[in-house]
């Protein structure tokens, strides 16, 4: 056997280990189970690191992996060099104009505009969605993405005029080259809905977050994650009109899924117990809003940590709670 082949079959099984890992990181992330996942995914970087080197494309995917699960308990410093070095190998070992490429450039905006860097994000957004449009063309399902994220960005910004145009066009891509049932079209409704609903207009949001919900179901099923988030957004909705009988059921079927599938300690099961919460606080049901506040506040602080915004935002919940109840010492 030759070095070369030495060197191919090595890698190959470097690859084999990185394809057996990979799964059991997204098993572990998608049952709330954060610490092992960012153990698994640490193993991960580091077996391609030391197997493959440096510059190859596998090492960029390992170490993405890793900066998004760090982004997604809130450690965003710690996500941030990983997102960096895996932009770096993949304009290396592929070229600026590579799909990986925006990919990375993507992952970096996403993770400025979580800090609200909004004006650090947006030229990364922009690099990211030139790269897609040239590289894949217009109406590819990755240019849809890279229109809806400069999108999020400027809604997010308070530029609602400016955003719309951008979820426009992706969810006229996703209808085209997709189709009318498929969940990223379901993304794209609800991305309308929520701009709508932004600037007040609650009779225009519902179709849009109605439809989405109705995809959804037809797709993915009624016990799947992104059902409860089409079912959180109509309980949002309802709520923000005043109808709180009429968002209850929708906050409580959201909530069933997210136990059901997700399981009691996920941060999304957290965000229906908050939203419950919010819910009965409204109405006066103060006795009622704790122990679901309380909940939300026990599984952030594991899956999340307690540096976490989602965490402080649990704490802050649980004091305004207190302190509407009269318990000042407890709300401080």
């Amino acid at each position: 056997m030759g070095l070369f082949d030495w060197l191919w079959g090595s890698q190959k099984h470097t690859r084999r280990q990185l394809a057996k890992l990979s799964p059991a990181v997204e098993a572990q992330r998608s049952q709330g189970n954060f610490a092992e996942a960012v153990r698994l995914a640490e193993r991960a970087a580091q077996l391609a690191l030391s197997k493959l080197g440096a510059e190859h494309p596998d090492t960029a995917r390992s170490l993405n992996n890793l900066g998004f699960l760090l982004q997604a308990t809130g450690d965003y410093a710690g996500a941030l060099p990983y997102y960096e070095q895996a932009l770096t190998i993949n304009r290396k070992a592929l070229g600026d104009d590579h799909p990986d490429t925006a990919s990375s450039l993507n992952n970096l905006a996403v993770l400025l505009q979580a800090t609200g860097d909004y004006a650090g994000a947006r030229p990364y957004y922009e690099q990211a969605l030139a790269i897609f449009r040239k590289a894949l063309g217009e109406t590819h399902p990755n240019t849809a993405v890279g229109l809806n994220n400069l999108g999020f960005l400027l809604d997010a910004t308070g530029d609602y005029a400016g955003a719309r145009p951008y979820y426009e066009q992706a969810l006229a891509i996703n209808r085209k080259a997709l189709g009318d049932d498929h969940p990223a079209t379901a993304s794209s409704l609800n991305n309308l809905g929520s701009l709508l609903q932004a600037t007040g207009d609650y009779a225009g949001a519902r179709p849009y977050y109605e439809q989405g919900l109705a995809i959804r179901r037809k797709a993915l099923g009624d016990d799947h994650p992104d059902t409860a988030r089409s079912l959180n957004k109509l309980g949002f909705l309802l709520q923000a009109t005043g109808d709180y009988a009429g968002a209850r059921p929708y906050y409580e079927q959201a909530l069933a899924i997210r136990k059901q599938t997700l399981g009691e300690a996920h941060p999304e099961t957290a965000n229906s117990l908050n939203n419950l919460g919010f819910l009965l606080r409204a109405t006066g049901d103060y006795a009622g809003a704790r122990p679901y506040y309380e909940q939300a506040l026990a599984i952030r602080r594991k899956a999340l940590g307690d540096d976490h915004p989602d965490t402080a935002s649990s704490l802050n919940n649980l004091a305004l709670l207190l302190d509407a109840t009269g318990d000042y010492a407890g709300a401080r």
